[in-house]
């Protein structure tokens, strides 16, 4: 009698438990948070409480420590006074009203305007991308900043960093940002860290995750930005990592990936918002002003004066601002095309209101094409991904399959005929909310050309998945897509 008394108290008490935890979870968790991603951590707390609560603890903070949000809302605010009453170009009378608000909701959220007068030049060529960066890097005379997710010394950017070295040499100030937890990781870290301070570059972590010393926040925070600038007259921005496109992963080398990637080459005033993005990290991370020294405004950067001169506007994104900023432009430019819209992500897992947005673009009647990867080099994303593919074909999305074993790691989009984005942000959960991204917003024919010649390669590369193809797909995998596609909301 005994124990059966004591057994059923026990079931009682844990009961009792697991009921005041849900009930916890359903106050805090929806404060501040979509209701898909607090619906997905009240599953997982509800179905495996412990678990869920150490998980919750670990990676529940979707926004950056109070001080890093104080630091990017105070770095805003000098932009904006050093901005204001600036004319960098002149509007195009000929803008579409919603396109004009779309840029003024941009400078809104970010303090970036939009400039006139600039060019761009398109690389997706992995190997002659890194190498004209180096080649800028040759030509520097004041000063180079560098930021990557990712940052390797091997085969592919010894070129790279022999140019860094030379830079140092002749008196340039080279600065270099990483993210810390991506880069650490790699195989090679300590000969990449090493080879830096041989060669005199001043570098520092992105995102520490260093507990120890006071630099700690929810871990799978992460910078993703890829930057470079040179003198503050020619900048770099795109999808590409400083690293081979293997990755040096033994894992990837194992299985012959090779990572597809887009970059692009900018001159004229935008180089100095490309830079101001470089240098807000940099006080941020270092505690380091120095706007006053490695700034050339935008005004003093000469201004194209050729009839295809682009519109340009830099976009940075993440958890130190208060709002996706990323994920509203792209919502804003979607919503308003009236023609095509053609996207390029490798980690495809939109939330609902991106989806609303595309299905609706098709509704319409405006074509929407997706590229994406026909492997995954990550699970849990690619199931998540896969999961999206039915509702977007029987919309009338397009999806076309980038052939193995490369992995299109590129991330732009194009609107109609004359606007485009390229940066550094997928169209995923991860990059709209726990990423700082960076993306560059361009109105201009000739960019877009230059993308529909780039898109075109991709589906002569490829092939297209069809309804009737995917309506084939055996039921484990799509099991495995739907599981993956609720993880995919735990942010």
């Amino acid at each position: 009698m005994d124990l059966l008394l004591s057994a059923n108290l026990s079931w009682g008490v844990a009961v009792l438990v697991h009921l005041v935890i849900v009930v916890v979870a359903l106050i805090y968790l929806p404060r501040g948070r979509k209701p898909t991603a607090a619906m997905a951590w009240l599953l997982l707390i509800a179905i495996l409480p412990g678990i869920g609560i150490i998980l919750y603890l670990v990676i529940g903070n979707f926004r950056l420590p109070p001080r890093r949000r104080g630091e990017q809302a105070r770095i805003d605010a000098m932009i904006r006074r050093n901005v204001a009453d600036k004319q960098l170009g002149k509007s195009d009378a000929d803008w579409p009203r919603w396109f004009e608000r779309v840029v003024q909701q941009n400078e809104t959220l970010t303090a970036l305007p939009a400039s006139w007068g600039n060019e761009a030049e398109l690389y997706d060529d992995y190997q002659a991308s890194i190498d004209a960066m180096a080649a800028e890097i040759e030509t520097a005379q004041r000063f180079v900043h560098v930021e990557f997710f990712i940052v390797a010394w091997d085969d592919t950017t010894r070129g790279f960093f022999a140019a860094m070295e030379r830079a140092v040499a002749r008196g340039v100030t080279v600065r270099l940002l990483a993210d810390h937890f991506s880069t650490k990781r790699l195989p090679n870290a300590t000969q990449t860290l090493a080879e830096l301070d041989r060669i005199g570059v001043t570098w520092a972590w992105m995102l520490p995750v260093m507990p120890f010393q006071g630099k700690y926040q929810r871990p799978d925070l992460r910078n993703h930005r890829k930057i470079v600038v040179a003198d503050g007259r020619v900048g770099f921005m795109g999808s590409q990592n400083l690293i081979d496109r293997s990755y040096d992963s033994p894992k990837t080398i194992k299985r012959g990936l090779k990572w597809q990637e887009l970059m692009t080459r900018l001159t004229g005033p935008v180089v100095a918002e490309v830079n101001t993005v470089f240098l807000s990290d940099w006080l941020i991370e270092t505690g380091e002003d120095l706007s006053p020294t490695e700034h050339l405004p935008a005004t003093e950067i000469a201004q194209s004066t050729a009839a295809d001169a682009l519109m340009s506007q830099v976009v940075p994104s993440g958890p130190g601002y208060e709002t996706e900023n990323n994920l509203r432009l792209f919502l804003s430019l979607i919503y308003g095309a009236t023609e095509k819209v053609i996207l390029t992500s490798p980690y495809f897992v939109p939330d609902e209101a991106m989806v609303y947005a595309i299905t609706s673009a098709c509704q319409r009647g405006v074509e929407v094409q997706l590229f994406v990867s026909e492997i995954g080099d990550q699970f849990m994303v690619w199931h998540a991904q896969r999961s999206y593919y039915g509702v977007l074909l029987e919309a009338g999305v397009r999806i076309f399959l980038y052939p193995a074993p490369f992995i299109l790691h590129s991330k732009h989009f194009s609107i109609d005929d004359d606007i485009a984005v390229i940066g550094s942000s997928n169209m995923d959960i991860r990059s709209f909310s726990l990423n700082s991204e960076v993306s560059l917003l361009v109105r201009g024919e000739s960019f877009v050309s230059a993308m529909r010649e780039v898109e075109q390669g991709y589906r002569d590369a490829g092939r297209e998945l069809t309804l009737e193809e995917w309506r084939r797909e055996p039921k484990k995998a799509t099991f495995l897509d739907g599981v993956m596609r609720l993880t995919s909301a735990l942010n």
